[in-house]
């Protein structure tokens, strides 16, 4: 059986040759995959491209983009088996992210996936990513259904849960990593698919819905030595700001000085949404295991539990976005809905 998948490209490295010419890098032409890369012909795959026009470098990725892709895949869904996204790496665990917050009742494969090196180039990774993720994505198991039916991210070897992902190298093949969450496909020989990892639908036929409001009122805070009071409540009185991703120490840890507890309180009794992550790349805020942890649950602060960054901010920008109640975002911040964290 032959899937169906629709590579879309919305820009980065991964979409850039040279030049023969000029030897300058120029924009790759995804019409012409199977004249690039004919070993493509080999997959049980039927392929289509879509390219967004502009291309977005990653670094300028806006949420009106997030809506933008979320609406074209829902647009495309019900023509296609699995997608394809090609994204810029500096800002593809955030867009990854967000979309897997935007898709309800999603049954089908979102794979993102880029280069650190353009594809034109002769020792590119783009090739072996872009190759790998439409083989992941028109998988199917025996009964037909799609083997990773969620929004994933394959980069060098492993396929992530989006979600769970972040950049961790500039340089590096293998950029993205999960540190809380095993890989869902490991990539040698053979593509060896963590199968009680993947999250399986409640349905394969319910149509796809997606959320396509993002509040713009969030930011992350990162604690330091050194941070002033004043800097602190210049931040929690910004217009317009209703969620703060606040980045503490180790499990969850901050100062206990009386100013900066007082100022978290004062804004939280506003109306304030303050999430607390640890900086750490690996672990989970545990806010009962220290005292200064704890000061921060007695004042109202949530815990992000072992949720990455990208996961954090997209999700509050998500159920904010909602215009839910305040309280109902808050029970939702404590439930893991796609799989982001691990209680």
């Amino acid at each position: 059986m032959r899937s169906s998948i629709l590579i879309i490209y919305t820009g980065g490295t991964i979409g850039m040759k040279t030049d023969p010419d000029t030897g300058t890098l120029v924009p790759f032409d995804f019409s012409a995959i199977y004249e690039e890369f004919p070993s493509l012909k080999r997959l049980k795959v039927d392929l289509d491209v879509h390219s967004l026009t502009p291309a977005i470098d990653s670094s300028n990725v806006q949420p009106k983009n997030w809506i933008h892709l979320s609406e074209l895949i829902r647009e495309k869904y019900d023509s296609y088996d699995g997608f394809v996204v090609l994204h810029g790496t500096d800002t593809m665990s955030y867009t990854a992210s967000a979309l897997s917050f935007m898709f309800e009742n999603l049954a089908k494969p979102v794979v993102f996936t880029g280069s650190q090196i353009p594809i034109g180039v002769l020792r590119t990774d783009g090739r072996e990513n872009l190759i790998t993720a439409i083989e992941i994505a028109g998988a199917r198991d025996a009964e037909g259904h799609p083997i990773v039916p969620e929004v994933s991210l394959y980069f060098q070897n492993h396929l992530f849960r989006a979600n769970r992902t972040t950049k961790r190298s500039a340089e590096a093949l293998s950029a993205f990593y999960s540190y809380n969450y095993p890989p869902l496909a490991d990539v040698g020989v053979n593509i060896s698919y963590n199968r009680s990892l993947i999250h399986q639908p409640k349905s394969y036929d319910e149509p796809l819905q997606i959320g396509t409001r993002f509040s713009e009122g969030v930011c992350v805070i990162k604690l330091f030595p050194g941070l002033t009071e004043q800097t602190l409540r210049g931040i929690l009185s910004i217009e317009g700001l209703k969620a703060v991703v606040l980045e503490t120490y180790g499990a969850g840890n901050a100062p206990t000085a009386d100013w900066f507890l007082r100022a978290l309180e004062e804004a939280i009794a506003r109306g304030m949404i303050i999430l607390n992550i640890t900086q750490c790349q690996g672990g989970a805020v545990a806010m009962d295991l220290y005292e200064t942890g704890l000061r921060l649950q007695q004042i109202g602060v949530m815990s992000g539990y072992d949720m990455t960054i990208e996961a954090a901010v997209t999700k509050l920008m998500y159920l904010i976005g909602s215009e839910a109640p305040s309280e109902v975002v808050k029970e939702q911040l404590k439930v893991s809905l796609r799989g982001e964290f691990t209680r």
